[in-house]
């Protein structure tokens, strides 16, 4: 491995562990090597707090060594005031000589014009080194911006003869039909950890009553939202308990609280692009959608999704609702315990 990809890796490993904290910020890992040496490294570990750079300058010891090292950073530094101030000006201004850059920021704020800042201050800029990687690290970030809609994840669980669910009737609402174990259900709540936003069905929200929070792992709840065209959903559901906020779509009301919020879009063939948009004008960088079958079939034939989560249960049902059917690249398998989770990317 050459020295440059060495050290952007270790940015990459830095930057991982901002996962679940930063957005709508990307993660980002910086490292600050003098004669060889790391002398200083940092990431950046909280939306509105100092970014990457700033966090690996500040750990370096004797100062007057930034004169002589070269600054590696996962993405392009920020050129802009926004929560913090812009990082590209304190490269310039610790004389920092050299920066090696993994990708170019997509945010229009930024998108070339930190390389530009530093080229201008006499730097040596050197741009794309693992970008693939750098990029693949920030696909929710970079979709939001390139694609101006979230992330989207598709998330079920099958059982081994790919059912979903029983058909089920009035009097077995109110608690999902469970096909997975205890250890799916704990990863279940660490991707819901580190993701924007979850969202289901009118009939998910009224058959299972699910809760859509963090309660199996630490960390935040992402924010809630249900589609409700027609406002049936009663307000004892879980969804409606104040844990975390919940978007209800619908096409009757008009409304925001602290808790809740009523989102009236038209319903037709627009309406899973007017969700996204009012997802992305929140600033939300990724969703799961979590179902039911109706729902997950329309991201599914409108190919608005970028990763499908199947879980597969040890469990056979024989009959009901069958699984969504869809074409995707498998890019990783996972066993918990009897059953196992699989990850597809759509390659479209």
């Amino acid at each position: 491995m050459e020295t440059n990809e060495k050290y952007m890796m270790r940015c990459l490993e830095l930057a991982r562990l901002g996962a679940g904290s930063v957005a709508p910020n990307p993660m980002v890992g910086c490292v600050i090597v003098c004669r060889e040496k790391i002398i200083g490294e940092g990431f950046h570990q909280k939306h509105g707090e100092a970014h990457a750079e700033v966090n690996a300058i500040n750990a370096v010891a004797n100062a007057e060594l930034l004169k002589e090292s070269t600054l590696y950073v996962s993405l392009e530094p920020c050129a802009h005031h926004g929560l913090t101030p812009p990082c590209s000006d304190l490269i310039a201004e610790k004389q920092i000589p050299r920066v090696v850059i993994g990708t170019v920021d997509p945010f229009s704020e930024v998108s070339g014009k930190g390389i530009e800042k530093l080229r201008r201050a006499g730097i040596e800029v050197e741009v794309g080194m693992l970008e693939e990687e750098c990029r693949e690290l920030n696909r929710r970030f970079f979709t939001f911006h390139e694609k101006k809609r979230p992330y989207i994840i598709l998330k079920w669980a099958q059982t081994c003869d790919g059912f979903i669910d029983i058909k089920r009737e009035s009097e077995n609402f109110g608690k999902p039909t469970w096909i997975t174990g205890d250890l799916a259900l704990r990863l279940v709540h660490k991707i819901r950890s580190e993701e924007g936003a979850i969202l289901v069905g009118t009939n998910t929200a009224e058959k299972d009553n699910p809760s859509l929070t963090v309660r199996h792992w630490a960390g935040k709840n992402p924010l809630r939202a249900v589609i409700d065209k027609t406002l049936r959903l009663p307000k004892n559901l879980n969804l409606f308990d104040g844990a975390a906020k919940t978007l209800v779509f619908n096409s009757e009301k008009e409304k925001e609280t602290e808790a809740t919020a009523w989102v009236k879009i038209p319903f037709g063939e627009n309406s899973i692009y007017m969700l996204l948009s009012e997802l992305h004008r929140r600033k939300v960088l990724s969703v799961i959608v979590e179902g039911g079958k109706q729902l997950l079939d329309s991201f599914i034939s409108a190919g608005l999704w970028d990763e499908a989560h199947v879980f597969t249960g040890n469990k056979f049902f024989h009959s009901g609702i069958r699984a969504p059917e869809f074409t995707g690249t498998l890019t990783g398998s996972e066993p918990l315990d009897a059953d196992r989770l699989n990850i597809f990317r759509n390659r479209l």
